[in-house]
């Protein structure tokens, strides 16, 4: 499309005004308290911006990937923090988690005293908040794939907890990610999966993970546990369902307590 020709005797620069500039500078001068009121409206828009990003403490709730409306189990174990307390007592001081938005737990488990976190997160870290990416820069947190080995001593740490992560594997990497996973602890594993049935969002969920969630029974995770020759911790499950009981905490994910390896 042509430009349409300028007409000199419109422009500003020959002393003439636009009528809305005129206006504005009009009600400017009659109103002095209109450009304060912009000026204190700019500076709180400003400062929210800045600690949106600068990694506060509710970032890290933020972040936990409810993938589009669906059913989280980092959520569930960031509230089942006290109840594991009780169940697993001295184990909780060293703890390693593993899956989606590690960051969220390790970031909790550091506020507690006497307390050390490590996260292993298997996908890629895509728009995450500062603090997560410091805990990553420090080690704290690591991007790594389960289908390899864990990059870790055996009897690291003396609990490990996972939520997610395993629900995106198939048998074939479970039979390899498991047991490396009760390798690295030395008292027990905790696992939160999702119910058969729970929400997933399809798309998203297979962009970040490359395969939709595979919700298994409880009866599938027994036999799976029989057929790789791993125990379930008896009395560690008993005792995070008498706390649970008495917290009145209903898990909205199954959670299975695995033995260490001796």
């Amino acid at each position: 499309m042509s430009r349409r020709p300028v007409n000199p005797s419109r422009r500003i620069g020959d002393g003439g005004s636009l009528p809305f500039v005129a206006s504005i500078q009009s009600k400017s001068q009659n109103s002095p308290l209109l450009s304060i009121g912009l000026v204190i409206l700019g500076a709180i828009l400003l400062i929210g911006y800045c600690y949106s990003n600068s990694g506060g403490a509710s970032n890290d709730f933020k972040d936990l990937s409810k993938l589009e409306g669906g059913s989280s189990c980092t959520s569930e174990v960031l509230q089942a923090l006290p109840i594991l307390k009780k169940a697993y007592g001295d184990s909780m001081r060293k703890v390693l988690h593993v899956g989606p938005d590690s960051c969220s737990v390790v970031s909790s488990l550091y506020e507690e005293d006497d307390t050390e976190a490590w996260g292993i997160e298997p996908y890629e870290l895509d728009d995450v908040s500062a603090k997560c990416k410091s805990l990553v820069r420090k080690g704290i947190v690591r991007v790594a794939d389960l289908k390899f080995s864990l990059p870790y001593r055996a009897k690291s740490f003396p609990l490990v907890i996972v939520s997610d992560a395993l629900d995106y594997l198939s048998p074939k990497y479970l039979n390899k990610t498991l047991p490396e996973l009760v390798r690295v602890s030395a008292d027990g594993v905790v696992i939160f999966s999702g119910y058969p049935g729970q929400q997933r969002a399809r798309g998203g969920e297979v962009a970040k993970f490359g395969r939709p969630a595979k919700l298994r029974s409880s009866s599938w995770w027994i036999r799976f546990f029989v057929q790789t020759s791993l125990e379930e911790n008896e009395t560690a499950g008993k005792k995070f369902e008498q706390a649970s009981t008495k917290k009145a905490y209903a898990p909205a994910c199954q959670v299975f307590h695995l033995k260490s390896y001796s």
